[in-house]
């Protein structure tokens, strides 16, 4: 190479005199150790042997990374410097730095976290992978250049909660079994000691169990902005609390992201478009039909509407009738929701209200004809 190193030393002056244009590098010793301690991986010695004169200023003069830090974090006055493992290479630079410039009993303290890999295990974790795999691998929405806007965790459903709390938990445990932390408990009980050194495999199955879990335990007050703007954004807004509140209540158990609130829900605003009469007909004969045309008349001199009262008026007409009530409530709630899915046919009943639901009733019989 054609540096200060080989050139003599009235060349080298020479030519900074007309302001050749230059990088300034450092000067890696050779043959010796630099020694240093993290807070997660301990008393690391490192050979200078292996690490190559970094350049420290460009020759348009601006610095590098390995000079800006240090001189960042010195004129700051950082105590601890938090940082992913790849950078533990270059740590032997840093710390060299520190010791030219004379600020060595200013070093922060060091901690290198260990990478979120592939969920394979091999090799860090890249968002194309998350291409790749079907998730994604930022928390918020993002331009890519190429392909527009690529929705983030925050789009596909994320509680931030959920999401500090999965990300909390890659490389880190703090020793006991249990995993779902509110952000205060995290702080009280996290511990540098108890962070992994080695990477930790991502897991999309993992992050959903953790978003599940806080939809699950979260109040119907903490969930209800959300899951209004989830139904503004399919056209159906909500004017009814008390409604909203029950909804809430009664899916909330079955939503693993909050956009699942619509899957889950939508049929509390909007009726089926369609009845899949196929999944009826095995179950259909003329018994049935006079069940649910006496179930109208039933329901329609009802006085009261909850959710027990519609029971037992619909488990007291099947019992008058001989009739199986798993057959009639599977029935029922292909009826009501479209599908194999939702919470309890009597619940469903009492927020849809008597007349959608009686009006659901007749539309399934006008076409089982």
């Amino acid at each position: 190479m054609r540096n200060s190193l080989v050139l003599p030393k009235e060349e080298t002056e020479a030519l900074l005199k007309i302001n050749f244009p230059h990088v300034v590098r450092i000067k890696m010793p050779a043959n010796e150790y630099v020694h240093f301690k993290d807070m997660i991986r301990g008393d690391i010695e490192m050979p200078t042997d292996g690490v190559d004169d970094k350049v420290l200023l460009k020759a348009d003069g601006m610095p590098t990374y390995h000079l800006a830090v240090v001189v960042d974090d010195y004129l700051m006055k950082i105590t601890h410097a938090f940082r992913g493992e790849e950078w533990l290479s270059s740590a032997p630079v840093h710390a060299l730095l520190w010791k030219y410039f004379g600020w060595e009993k200013h070093m922060p303290e060091w901690a290198h976290l260990p990478l979120i890999l592939k969920p394979d295990g091999n090799g860090k974790l890249s968002k194309r992978d998350g291409e790749r795999l079907g998730f994604p691998v930022f928390a918020l929405e993002w331009d890519d250049p190429n392909k527009g806007k690529v929705a983030g965790f925050k789009e596909l459903g994320f509680m931030p909660e959920a999401f500090i709390n999965m990300l909390a938990f890659l490389g880190w445990n703090d020793g006991t079994e249990q995993e779902i932390f509110t952000l205060q408990e995290m702080v009280q009980k996290f511990s540098v000691d108890r962070v992994h050194s080695h990477g930790a495999k991502f897991d999309f199955e993992k992050a959903k169990w953790f978003n599940h879990e806080w939809i699950k335990r979260s109040p119907v007050e903490r969930l209800k902005p959300d899951v209004r703007k989830i139904f503004e954004q399919h056209g159906v807004m909500i004017q009814d609390e008390n409604k909203h509140e029950k909804i809430i209540e009664l899916i909330k158990d079955r939503c693993t992201t909050l956009t699942d609130f619509w899957q889950q829900g939508s049929f509390f605003f909007i009726a089926p478009l369609e009845i899949d009469t196929s999944l009826l007909l095995p179950k259909w004969d003329e018994n049935k039909k006079q069940f649910f045309l006496e179930l109208i008349r039933t329901y329609s001199l009802m006085n009261s509407w909850n959710p027990s009262e519609i029971e037992h008026a619909f488990k007291e007409l099947a019992a008058a009738g001989k009739l199986k009530p798993g057959d009639l409530m599977f029935i029922y709630r292909i009826t009501l929701v479209g599908g194999k899915f939702g919470p309890g046919v009597f619940e469903i009943s009492s927020v849809l209200g008597q007349e959608e639901t009686i009006r659901r009733i007749e539309h399934t019989l006008s076409l089982m004809k």
